[in-house]
């Protein structure tokens, strides 16, 4: 039932096209493009001080934890994606883990998974790794020191800012559930009857302390002392489960990308837990050999072949991925071109292949062991970073931590919490991505670098939860196969098929009455789901110019020099 009221929520939700044109300027220098004006400017600001690329990258997130609430965040985590003008890749995995004391069946109540258990309050916490790997990603490739990228943010939140009407309404969707906790109704409420407004003054002194100790001491100014201490408080307030030692020892980790390419394109892309470059890789290997051009954008012939490439991609997901330090992953397999011609074998032009008799493929001798944020960033060098990262529902586990200023994620909805149950956003998992202490849960997020000839032509990302896999994977297409300006690439209609629920969701103007007819009659069931992700994404110009793409479904920003 709670899927379903979210599914229904994306389609009551209003998200109506601003009036942006679909151009943008171009610059030489360096862009930053985010979902929150301030946090925009100040990454372009860093970069026009001389910073790189990472130093603007951990400037814009911890003035997102300032800016934007519900998505930006120093309690939850995320995955960074790093390409330098030398050709150095690497990826970060800041992405938050089971706490210590958890075990498989923790959600499950006399047989049932009790779902608002692993979506809101306190068991719902996932241990944040967002402060770590900004503190990593900062000492290996930045040039700047953490106080000074870090300023900026604590003085928007000592001294305030004005709030936007989304912002302000944003507060005010979710003051009821605020006012279940202590610290949340201090922080994100009025505190009496009269709601936020656009242009009040929103003041985080909390939150400024904490940004304050970070910029002092570094991961220790979070995951010990004061800032550890409050942690620990809230959780015994409300008997989480979270101790000194989930913090003390959670760590982010360096891994290799995914690369795969397409048309002469090389895709650089976060790797598991993050499960959107296995799948991205899967549905371009599926799809390669289609006259995807000749077909049309959006045409029917278009949508129905990679929805049903989609469709088979989250199949294989839902079974095979999880922590790749928990389970082994057969990666090669899963990205391999006989694979997927083998997964496409029964692909009709003519009809879907229904979800309920396509299951993952058969790779022999395997067995089974929504809010987000993204922003993009690009140098004067062209070093490129491209970062999401999340709370995962709209403001997390909604629990805030007293004293600090912060809310925490609710990320441990992202664990199989019975294999073949789905979470709130519809996915079904298996075995690789149930909860064990210490493991790090799946994720759709899918921060990616896309070069040509060797250098970046593209920093690609969305949030939307799993749609933010299918955004991604059209923004790339979009501009590969169709040559769409930038921001055509990333404001045109999407479409979206997850496996399960047995649906195509397509977005606002997407899909014309024609279209939607011809699909029908293939046997896709349509359901009208407005946005589908929000990219913000930065495309390389024919001249050499870098060119922002923020997504106009939403209230995003390019700023650069």
């Amino acid at each position: 039932m709670r899927v379903l009221l979210l599914l229904l929520t994306f389609v009551f939700t209003s998200h109506t096209l601003s009036a942006q044109v679909l151009t943008s300027k171009s610059y030489e220098n360096g862009l930053v493009v985010s979902a929150e004006k301030h946090a925009s400017e100040i990454g372009r600001d860093i970069l026009k001080q001389g910073g790189n690329a990472v130093d603007a990258a951990v400037a814009v997130q911890f003035a997102l934890a300032v800016t934007l609430p519900r998505a930006g965040n120093i309690g939850g985590g995320g995955f960074m994606v790093i390409r330098l003008a030398d050709g150095e890749t690497t990826t970060l995995d800041f992405r938050e883990k089971a706490p210590l004391q958890s075990y498989r069946d923790m959600y499950v109540r006399n047989g049932e998974v009790d779902s608002d258990l692993s979506w809101e309050g306190i068991l719902a916490v996932g241990v944040p790794g967002t402060v770590d790997g900004m503190v990593k990603a900062l000492e290996r490739y930045g040039r700047m020191p953490l106080d000074v990228v870090m300023e900026p943010a604590i003085r928007l939140a000592r001294e305030g800012y004005r709030l936007s009407y989304t912002q302000a309404n944003d507060l005010n969707n979710h003051r009821d559930t605020f006012k279940k906790y202590q610290a949340s109704a201090k922080y994100f409420t009025t505190g009496d009857t009269t709601l936020f407004k656009e242009g009040d003054l929103f003041v985080q002194t909390d939150l400024a302390t904490t940004l304050e100790r970070i910029a002092r001491f570094g991961r220790e100014g979070f995951y010990s002392g004061p800032v550890a201490d409050a942690i620990v408080r809230e959780m015994k307030r409300y008997r989480g489960i979270i101790e000194y030692k989930d913090l003390r020892e959670y760590e982010s980790v360096w891994r290799d990308a995914v690369t795969t390419e397409f048309m002469g394109y090389e895709l650089h892309i976060m790797p598991p837990p993050s499960s959107g470059s296995v799948a991205i890789a899967q549905i371009l290997e599926m799809i390669e050999d289609y006259p995807l051009k000749e077909m049309g954008h959006n045409s029917a012939e278009y949508v129905h072949v990679v929805a049903e490439a989609m469709r088979r991609a989250f199949a294989d997901r839902a079974y095979y991925l999880g922590d790749p330090d928990f389970v082994d992953i057969p990666m090669e397999q899963l990205v391999s071109e006989s694979y997927n011609n083998q997964r496409m074998e029964s692909f009709s032009a003519d009809t879907v292949t229904p979800s309920s008799s396509l299951s993952h493929g058969d790779i022999p001798g395997y067995s089974e062991s929504s809010q987000t944020t993204h922003y993009s960033v690009v140098d004067a060098d062209g070093n490129a970073v491209s970062v999401t990262t999340t709370l995962n529902g709209s403001f997390g586990s909604h629990v805030s931590v007293s004293g600090a200023g912060f809310l925490l994620n609710n990320e441990m909805d992202d664990f199989s919490a019975q294999p073949g149950e789905p979470n709130q956003y519809g996915l079904i998992g298996a075995e690789a991505n149930a909860i064990e202490p210490g493991k790090r849960m799946l994720s759709s997020m899918t921060p990616a670098i896309v070069t040509k000839d060797d250098k970046v032509d593209m920093i690609l990302g969305a949030a939307g939860g799993p749609r933010i896999i299918t955004a991604t994977l059209q923004s790339f297409l979009n501009r590969a196969v169709f040559d769409m300006r930038p921001m055509q690439a990333t404001a045109a209609a999407r479409f979206h098929h997850q496996w399960l629920p047995e649906v195509l969701f397509f977005g606002d103007f997407g899909l014309s009455p024609d279209t939607r007819a011809l699909l029908e009659a293939k046997g896709h069931r349509l359901f009208p789901m407005p946005g589908i992700g929000r990219a913000h994404n930065i495309y390389r110009n024919d001249d050499g110019l870098w060119t922002g793409a923020p997504d106009p479904r939403a209230d995003g920003s390019a700023e650069g020099y």
